[in-house]
C-alpha cells in the first residue's frame, strides 16, 4: 500500500465532510428531550475533538514543503486561530447583505447596546468589525459585521465580505424586501458552500402583516427546500419613531417623538434555540469543510511541485538518454545504456512523489509500458540496432548521421515512459479504471510526436557540438 501523507489523508477527509454536510446546512428546529440533547452535545464534542486532531495533523505535518506553507501562509495561521476557537467554544455570526440593508443596526438591536457604527451614508460600514455578544464557560458568542455585497466602487470590501461569510459558523443574510437578482446569486452561493445561514426580513415596520407574511411566503419559494422555513424570521432593528401630535390645556398643539424598541425577538429566540442545540457542532462543522478545503489547496500545491520537479527530472534523463544513445558506438551497449537510464528515471520519479520504487518495480513498470508502445519500441530499437552497427563498421565515423534520429528516438521513448509513470504515481500507484494501455495511449496522445523529436534532435546535437568542442 502507497504512503499516505497526513494532509493526504485530510484531503480524503474533505469528500467525506462534504458528503456529510450534504445540503446545504440549516439549523434545525426539531425539539429535542434532554436525553437526546445530551446526546447531540456529547456527539458535537467528539465531532469537535476529531476536527482539532485534524486540524493539529494539518498544521504540524512535516511533509509539506516550506514552499507550499509560505504559499499559503494566511491559511495555516487561520488554522492556529481555529483550533485556539474550537478549545475555548467560541462560535461566530457574522451579517452579510447589501449596503444599507440595516446589517450593523441589526446587531446592535440583537446586543442590546451600540456596538456597531450605523449611519445614513451608503456603506458606512468599511471594514470588519467584531464584538463579543454573550460569554458563557462554554465559550462565546462573536457577532461579525461586514461591508455591503453591491457598494459602488467596493470590491475589495465586497471580498472582505465574502471570506468573513466563508468563514463563519452562522450567517446572517439581511434584506429589506423580495430578493433583488444579486442577493438571489450571493445566497444561492452561501448556501452552495454549505453556509448555516438565517435569512432575516429587516424592516419588517414597513410592512402591514399581510404584506409582511407575503414577503415571507415568497421568500421562501425563492430559496425552496434549501432553508427551513423556520430560517427566515422577520425583524426590524432600528424602526423609526413615532410622533404623536398632543393638545394641551391650553390649547396649543405639540408634536411628541417616541422612540420605538427593536423589534428582534423572533431572530433572538432562533438564534438562541440554535446556539443552545447546535453551536458546537456548527462549529466542528465549519472547521472541518475549512480544514478539508486547506488540505485540497495543499494538495494541489504539493502536486505541482512535483510536477515542476518531474518535469525537470524527464528533461534531464530525455537529454542523457539521447546523447548516451548517441554517442555508444558499441554495438547493443547503447542499449542497454537506454534501460538503464529509463529504470533510474522511474526509481528517481518515485522518489519525487513520494512514493518510493525498487529497481526491480521500476523494472517491471518499464516492462508494462513497453508492452503497450510494443510497436513504437520495436521502431525504436530497430533504428538504434541499424545505427549501432553502422557505428561499429564505421568505427563510430557514422555518428553525425545517426547520432540526432536515433538519439531522438530514444529521447521520445523515455519521455513516454516518464510522463506514463507520472500518471501511474499520481494516482496512487495505480493505473485506474481502464488500466495501463489507457494511460499510455492518453499520454501518446497528448505529445506532438514531430515536435518533440524537432525538439529531441536539436537539444541533442547542441549537446553534441559542445562536447566535440576542444
Amino acid at each position: 500500500m502507497s504512503r499516505r501523507w497526513p494532509w493526504q489523508r485530510l484531503a480524503d477527509r474533505a469528500g467525506a465532510w462534504r458528503r456529510r454536510s450534504g445540503e446545504p446546512k440549516a439549523p434545525t428546529t426539531e425539539g429535542a428531550a434532554d436525553t437526546g440533547q445530551r446526546g447531540s452535545r456529547a456527539s458535537a464534542d467528539k465531532a469537535a475533538e476529531r476536527v482539532r486532531d485534524s486540524l493539529a495533523a494539518l498544521k504540524d505535518d512535516p511533509s509539506i514543503p516550506p514552499a507550499v506553507r509560505q504559499q499559503l501562509a494566511a491559511d495555516f495561521a487561520e488554522v492556529e486561530a481555529m483550533l485556539g476557537k474550537l478549545e475555548r467554544g467560541d462560535l461566530h455570526i457574522a451579517v452579510f447583505g447589501r449596503v444599507s440593508v440595516g446589517k450593523s443596526a441589526l446587531l446592535n438591536a440583537l446586543a442590546g447596546r451600540q456596538l456597531f457604527q450605523v449611519g445614513v451614508l451608503h456603506g458606512t460600514t468599511r471594514v470588519q468589525q467584531l464584538a463579543d455578544w454573550q460569554q458563557d464557560q462554554a465559550g462565546k458568542v462573536v457577532l461579525i459585521d461586514t461591508p455591503g455585497i453591491d457598494e459602488l466602487d467596493g470590491e475589495a470590501r465586497e471580498q472582505l465580505a465574502w471570506e468573513v461569510a466563508d468563514r463563519a459558523d452562522l450567517v446572517l443574510f439581511v434584506v429589506e424586501g423580495d430578493l433583488v437578482h444579486s442577493e438571489r446569486e450571493a445566497l444561492s452561493r452561501l448556501l452552495s458552500w454549505q453556509r448555516p445561514v438565517l435569512l432575516v426580513l429587516n424592516k419588517a415596520d414597513r410592512y402591514s402583516p399581510e404584506q409582511g407574511q407575503r414577503l415571507l411566503e415568497r421568500l421562501r419559494e425563492h430559496v425552496d427546500s434549501r432553508m427551513a422555513p423556520e430560517n427566515i424570521v422577520l425583524a426590524s432593528a432600528l424602526p423609526p419613531p413615532v410622533v404623536r401630535v398632543e393638545q394641551g390645556a391650553d390649547g396649543r398643539t405639540a408634536r411628541n417623538r417616541q422612540e420605538r424598541p427593536p423589534q428582534v425577538a423572533q431572530l433572538q429566540q432562533r438564534l438562541l434555540d440554535v446556539l443552545e442545540r447546535e453551536g458546537r457542532t456548527l462549529a466542528a462543522l465549519n472547521a472541518g469543510l475549512f480544514a478539508g478545503r486547506l488540505a485540497d489547496q495543499v494538495a494541489g500545491r504539493v502536486m505541482d511541485l512535483r510536477r515542476k520537479h518531474a518535469a525537470k527530472v524527464i528533461h534531464s534523463y530525455c537529454l542523457a538518454k539521447g546523447v548516451a544513445v548517441a554517442l555508444n558506438p558499441v554495438p547493443v551497449a547503447d542499449l542497454v545504456a537506454a534501460v538503464g537510464l529509463d529504470t533510474a528515471l522511474v526509481v528517481h520519479l518515485g522518489r519525487v512523489y513520494g512514493m518510493p520504487l525498487s529497481r526491480s518495480e521500476a523494472g517491471r513498470l518499464i516492462a508494462t509500458i513497453s508492452a503497450q508502445i510494443a510497436v513504437l519500441m520495436a521502431g525504436i530499437w530497430g533504428v538504434h540496432l541499424g545505427a549501432s552497427a553502422l557505428k561499429a563498421l564505421s568505427v563510430g565515423l557514422s555518428t553525425v548521421v545517426t547520432a540526432g534520429a536515433q538519439g531522438a528516438l530514444a529521447w521520445y521513448a523515455t519521455l513516454i515512459v516518464g510522463r506514463t509513470v507520472e500518471d501511474y504515481l499520481r494516482r496512487g500507484k495505480s493505473w485506474g479504471r481502464d488500466g495501463a494501455k489507457r494511460a499510455v495511449r492518453d499520454v501518446v496522445a497528448s505529445l506532438d510526436r514531430d515536435s518533440v523529436l524537432r525538439q529531441a534532435r536539436s537539444e541533442i546535437i547542441a549537446r553534441l557540438k559542445t562536447r566535440q568542442t576542444p
